[in-house]
Order: C-alpha cells, then structure tokens, then sequence
C-alpha cells in the first residue's frame, strides 16, 4: 500500500478548505424585479421619511411606499419573488438619493397568503 505524500495532503487538504469558505459566501443579490418596482411618488400609499439614522424600515407586501431622504423622494412598489423577505434600499433608490444602507424587512402580502381583504 502506497502513503500519500505530505505536499499531497496539503493540497488536497487546501483544496477542501477553499471549497468550503466558497460554500459559505453569500448568495448573490437577487434580480432587481424579483424586488419590486419603481412607482411614481403620486402613487404611493405610505410615506417613509429617511434620516440620518435610519438602518432599516418594516413594510408590508403590495404596499407602495413614498421614501423621502432629505429633499429628495423616490417610490417602490414591494411586489416581492417567492422567498424574498428584505430588500436593500441602495439598491432601488436613485443613484444619489441614499447615502447610507437601509433594509426593507417586508412582511408577506395578506391578498396573496389568505390572512386578509386589501381591496
């Protein structure tokens, strides 16, 4: 019976490391459309006012949302893909509107879950 070499073993050793620490990466970002859409603000249900130490806001799904971050606005229709619970604001502001991250925690839609009437 042949021994594996040393040099052998650390690579296969490495190799397995590296296999594991790419597993744990996080997934990519979802696609902006599984997010939502952009709205007009005239559209908008629901008035969320950004501040400085804003880090997260709780919506709930279907609702469009007026954000205003200083004297600037844009809207998000949450219209969210299967699984999908938080969206990242930097990623459907307009480029220049936020300069810090806030999160999007959105609760499920009732019309689409049977919880209750949104008509």
């Amino acid at each position: 019976m042949k021994r594996a070499s040393i040099p052998a073993l650390v690579a296969a050793s490495s190799a397995i490391v590296a296999a594991l620490g790419i597993s744990g990466c996080a997934a990519p970002e979802p696609r902006l459309e599984l997010l939502g859409s952009p709205a007009n603000v005239s559209a908008a249900e629901r008035v969320v006012v950004i501040e400085p130490q804003t880090r997260h806001v709780n919506i709930e799904g279907g609702q469009i949302v007026r954000f205003d971050v200083g004297q600037k606005s844009f809207a998000w229709h949450f219209m969210l893909g299967a699984g999908q619970r938080t969206v990242p604001l930097e990623r459907v502001a307009p480029p220049g509107v936020l300069d810090h991250p806030v999160t999007a925690y959105v609760s499920p839609d009732l019309r689409y879950i049977g919880g209750g009437d949104k008509n």
